[in-house]
């Protein structure tokens, strides 16, 4: 299993890898020719659906190949291991772009009566750091998010409740911001906008 895995796919074989039995059970898959879930469960001192949880996900990551049998016309699978590599390999970048995708023609700017404040950097058109109360009542508290440089300068150029909103691309250029920092501008902007910050249009 050598292709580059999307996360979930990834995820998923990582919590197999982790379980206590996972190498002994490819121990078993690579001695035996073929096996069963009942014969793995009974060799690894494990509940037979453990087992067959194991062998049918690694079948669903295509690591194992599983053929129906039958047994005094009782059918049941047997499993052979169809991978002799594992590989690992996840494109990090691909997520983001994924994440990115068309989000920087969306207009936005900052929500009315968000409550939130805004401080500005000792250097000048930049903010440094926004603060927000979350909560209610006596659960109130303070939030303070502090900003990347980027951030910082995207954030300066954020048109207030009663200004016209601007693209997230048009707001970049007036921060003199390159398009390879959009996915941390868009962190900030995620973040905002569940914290009723950013209204999004």
């Amino acid at each position: 299993m050598s292709a580059i895995m999307d996360f979930q796919t990834a995820a998923t074989l990582g919590g197999y890898l982790a379980k206590s039995y996972a190498k002994d059970f490819f121990d078993l898959l690579v001695t035996y020719k073929d096996i069963s879930a009942s014969e793995a469960a009974s060799r690894l001192n494990l509940h037979i659906q453990t087992a067959q949880d194991f062998l049918e996900a690694m079948t669903s990551l295509g690591i194992l190949n599983k053929v129906e049998v039958y047994e005094k016309k009782r059918p049941y699978f047997r499993y052979t291991l169809e991978k002799e590599r594992i590989r690992l390999e996840i494109d990090l970048t691909k997520m983001q772009r994924a994440k990115n995708s068309g989000v920087l023609s969306q207009r936005i700017r900052e929500l009315r009566n968000s409550g939130a404040r805004f401080t500005t950097a000792r250097s000048g058109h930049a903010i440094s750091s926004v603060v927000i109360w979350t909560g209610e009542g006596r659960d109130r508290q303070e939030r303070k998010i502090n900003l990347s440089t980027p951030q910082g300068k995207f954030l300066y150029y954020l048109p207030f409740p009663n200004a016209e909103p601007l693209s997230v691309q048009e707001i970049m250029r007036k921060g003199g911001l390159e398009e390879e920092l959009s996915p941390e501008i868009m962190d900030i902007i995620g973040v905002l906008e569940n914290l009723g910050v950013i209204e999004v249009l």
